[in-house]
């Protein structure tokens, strides 16, 4: 029996749980506003400054005979980088020379390394002239002499291919001069 009221007491409380969510109400309003405002208002940007980045010329590894050169330029409105590389004739003729001499070519080292006038110069004063046409000692002076009438070979002053040492010199001044020109921007 106290199973019965208790089911009807579940079933009248469910019951007015249900009418309760069927009424709805309803409310109206209407609402009028204005809204003035006056401020002043001031905004600061902050940002960061422009910036040129040189490239990196990796040249680290020491059996290369390149250094690289990088530079950048920046102004309020333009920004410049530049890069290039280098190669040192002298230091591909000392890793040449030893390569040729490490294969038991020694002569042909030797007359490698006489490309360079301080070589040269510093062989014919100790005696032992560069070799020539296959001849060394005795022979290669008598044959330097005879070639030249001199003891030493013509020696290029510049080079042909490219710039030489004054014409770089003034192209790199001229670079550096517009570069400062675009400063004044």
């Amino acid at each position: 029996m106290n199973v019965r009221y208790l089911f009807a007491f579940c079933a009248l409380l469910f019951s007015f749980a249900t009418y309760a969510q069927e009424t709805v109400v309803r409310t109206e309003a209407i609402t009028d506003s204005t809204v003035t405002t006056n401020s002043k208002t001031d905004t600061t940007l902050r940002s960061p400054p422009p910036s040129a980045i040189s490239p990196t010329i990796n040249t680290s590894n020491s059996d290369l005979c390149t250094f690289g050169v990088a530079g950048a330029v920046q102004t309020q409105i333009l920004g410049i980088s530049t890069g290039t590389q280098f190669t040192d004739e002298n230091c591909e003729r000392l890793k040449n020379s030893k390569t040729l001499y490490d294969m038991g070519m020694k002569v042909a080292a030797v007359s490698l390394m006489c490309q360079d006038e301080r070589v040269f110069d510093a062989m014919m004063n100790a005696g032992t002239p560069c070799p020539i046409d296959g001849k060394i000692g005795e022979e290669a002076k008598v044959a330097w002499d005879m070639e030249n009438g001199k003891n030493e070979p013509e020696f290029p002053v510049g080079e042909e291919d490219g710039f030489g040492t004054e014409e770089q010199t003034a192209a790199g001044a001229g670079g550096i001069g517009a570069l400062l020109l675009l400063l004044l921007l």
